[in-house]
């Protein structure tokens, strides 16, 4: 258990991580560059989907 809880941590400080450099690289610099949002995009998605099947997965486990 406490090993996933390591994970949630570490997929929720990737997605902070994401959101701060596409707002940084992509949006708030001139001339924008949405190459970096587009990546941030992405990654933000998949790691929101494998936050999401570590849940169930506690979830699951938690049920007797």
């Amino acid at each position: 258990m406490r090993k996933k809880l390591l994970i949630n941590v570490l997929y929720n400080l990737v997605i902070f991580v994401a959101i701060i450099t596409g707002y940084q690289y992509g949006i708030a610099q001139k001339p924008h560059n949405y190459g970096y949002l587009v990546g941030a995009v992405i990654i933000i998605a998949i790691f929101i989907v494998l936050k999401i099947r570590l849940l169930k997965q506690i979830k699951g486990a938690q049920k007797p």
